[in-house]
């Protein structure tokens, strides 16, 4: 087996996603990027290429089973394990709250819920493998009810992330109810589980329009990835977060 860390980041052929790859690869993790567009990820990697930064596309929507279970067979067959995930693909769309049906709902917690289960549950036997594997959950400011329940902030004014905000938050209890599963779990106890927030990035889910870089969105998920100790915690790249 490599003994380097092999680590999957899904949806990451740009963005955060792209930001925090690159980031691991240039730390000696072999990285894996995950992409639903072939193309795009093959684009992503030869992009990173040209900075003198390895990485290698593997298909993946997290979305479909069949896509997700053929990534998890590729990672097996040619590096045998799995040492970090990171689930990062994430969706938003944009929908006044008082509009929102139950099928407008229905993408945004299949991607951003429903797609980190599927990856999780077909990655565990790869993270069963490692001597110290680590999961790291993408979630979001807009999750914390600290903040969608101070009065006329941004985060309980923006109603059209309705949808998102829910989506994320369940992020923020599976990472818990995950890391408790794995510490009564002997073959699964040393599996750390954490999720955290960007902070306000400005990346094409909020149209650019937020006012951190990518580098800097990306600090969280990578510390947790690499140095940080602890399971079932929620952090910024400053420490940890109310719920």
């Amino acid at each position: 087996m490599s003994p380097t860390k092999i680590t999957l980041v899904t949806g990451a052929n740009k963005g955060l996603g792209l930001a925090t790859a690159r980031r691991l690869a240039e730390l000696g993790h072999t990285v894996l990027l995950g992409s639903r567009d072939p193309e795009k990820g093959a684009q992503a990697a030869g992009k990173l290429a040209g900075s003198g930064i390895i990485v290698h596309p593997v298909r993946l929507d997290v979305t479909d089973d069949s896509s997700v279970q053929a990534a998890a067979a590729h990672i097996d067959r040619e590096y045998g394990r799995l040492d970090v995930l990171v689930n990062n693909a994430g969706m938003l769309i944009r929908k006044p709250a008082t509009d929102v049906t139950g099928e407008d709902a229905r993408p945004e917690f299949e991607t951003n819920v429903f797609g980190l289960i599927r990856v999780t549950h077909a990655m565990l036997p790869l993270l069963r493998k490692s001597p110290a594997a680590r999961v790291v959950n993408v979630a979001s400011d807009s999750a914390m009810f600290s903040k969608t329940t101070e009065p006329g902030s941004m985060f309980a004014r923006s109603h059209e992330s309705f949808v998102y905000s829910a989506a994320k938050a369940a992020v923020n209890m599976l990472t818990v109810k995950y890391a408790n599963a794995f510490l009564d779990d002997p073959a699964l106890a040393h599996i750390q589980v954490n999720s955290v927030t960007p902070g306000y990035t400005a990346t094409d889910l909020n149209g650019f329009a937020g006012v951190r870089t990518v580098d800097e969105g990306a600090r969280a998920s990578v510390y947790w990835a690499t140095e940080g100790n602890g399971t079932g915690r929620f952090h910024n790249d400053e420490g940890p977060l109310p719920w």
